[in-house]
């Protein structure tokens, strides 16, 4: 057993941390005061190479696996961009997955290269107003229509819609079928507006990238854009929901790490009563819980990822790697904006953003709930619950 990174995962750390260090506390506060997706910061991570971190080499990129992208993301998260720089990069890191294991060589050479250089940007369009997290009632239909689909329907907090022109859809092909999640077809298609009104959602938190609803009418979308069988879209989803939990507790032990280092320098010069208030024990227990909260996190999202990348069984790990993340994190985002006090308010000081972001990980993309359900019935052999 060998908890250290090897020598590449810790070039990787630096390599990404000192390119992080370009885009500094007052880069990302005009960003989020503005609502301004932070395009520069997206140019540099691509020019860099780091959007096809983990995408096959032959199309441009790195090939290595999701224990690098959640080194990667964790460093970006835990620099001070946190989920306002992952975010911004988090769809073209792992999104195409599924176009990765199932997509034709022809759809690979396509579509990957101009993702990896940063010219393409994609959306993630699954959720919808009625069904939730309940993926198998989404009701966006796709019409088969000579050699294209005319897709019809409504999709809701669709990440970087607003600045994507590509979007991964999953969208139902045939009507009642023995299973619910049967029927569903999964496309990889440009994001056209003039059959796509998208209509940005004002929200708390993470301001600098958008959060949509789509309303989708009549958008035609070639049957080359189709990734795998008619039908199987629900099976290629699920392939990639365990790399998406990890990457996402990553991100979340990473801006929990933010905070933490904010609140921790805070603590050492904020003098009150004649003494430094991180001499005081109601400070520094906190303070040092989260360390190791976020610690044990993060050894659990290493782990998950571990077993991911040797082609292992990981759904009880990822799960728990992102329950874990996003307690912790949002744990620590609150003990920093405590330690500062009225202070904490302050946008200047940066914490009210984490904590505003911190929330995103307790949401999305799955409910601390259902984790719960699935380590119940999956782990613990208790009845399912719904």
């Amino acid at each position: 057993m060998d908890f250290s990174l090897s020598s590449e995962q810790t070039a990787i750390r630096e390599a990404v941390t000192k390119l992080c260090e370009r885009f500094d506390a007052q880069y990302w506060l005009e960003r989020d005061r503005r609502g301004e997706f932070p395009r520069e910061f997206h140019a540099a991570i691509a020019q860099a190479g780091w959007l096809g971190i983990a995408m096959p080499q032959v199309f441009g990129g790195s090939g290595l696996g999701v224990t690098e992208a959640a080194v990667m993301m964790q460093a970006i998260a835990g620099s001070g961009a946190g989920f306002s720089g992952a975010s911004a990069v988090h769809m073209n890191i792992f999104g195409l997955n599924p176009v990765v294991v199932f997509g034709s060589e022809a759809q690979k050479k396509r579509w990957l290269p101009p993702l990896i250089r940063g010219e393409d940007k994609a959306c993630f369009a699954v959720t919808e107003p009625n069904a939730g997290l309940n993926t198998a009632k989404i009701q966006t239909t796709a019409r088969r229509d000579g050699d294209r689909y005319l897709l019809r329907g409504q999709k809701i907090w669709i990440s970087t819609a607003q600045v994507a022109n590509k979007m991964l859809i999953l969208a139902r092909t045939a009507a009642a079928q023995p299973r619910p999640t049967d029927g569903l077809s999964l496309f990889y298609t440009d994001l056209d507006r003039r059959y796509v009104d998208v209509r940005e959602i004002e929200k708390m938190g993470r301001s600098a990238v958008d959060s949509n609803m789509l309303f989708i009418e009549e958008l035609p979308v070639p049957a080359q854009d189709r990734i795998g069988e008619d039908g199987n879209g629900f099976e290629y989803i699920l392939h990639g929901l365990n790399p998406e939990r990890i990457l996402i507790a990553a991100e979340a032990v990473g801006l929990g790490q933010a905070a933490l280092s904010h609140a921790v320098r805070y603590a050492r010069e904020r003098v009150v009563f004649e003494r430094p208030i991180g001499q005081n024990q109601a400070i520094q227990h906190p303070l040092a819980r989260s360390w190791m909260e976020l610690e044990a996190a993060s050894l659990m999202v290493f782990r998950a990822a571990a077993l991911y990348d040797r082609g292992e069984a990981c759904g009880p790990e990822a799960n728990a790697a992102k329950y874990l993340a996003a307690e912790a994190c949002f744990r620590a985002c609150e003990q920093a904006l405590l330690t500062h006090g009225g202070m904490g308010y302050a946008k200047e000081y940066h914490i009210e953003r984490f904590f505003r972001e911190a929330m995103i990980a307790r949401l999305a993309p799955v409910s601390p709930q259902l984790i719960l359900c699935f380590i119940a019935e999956k782990v613990l052999g208790l009845p399912k619950s719904y």
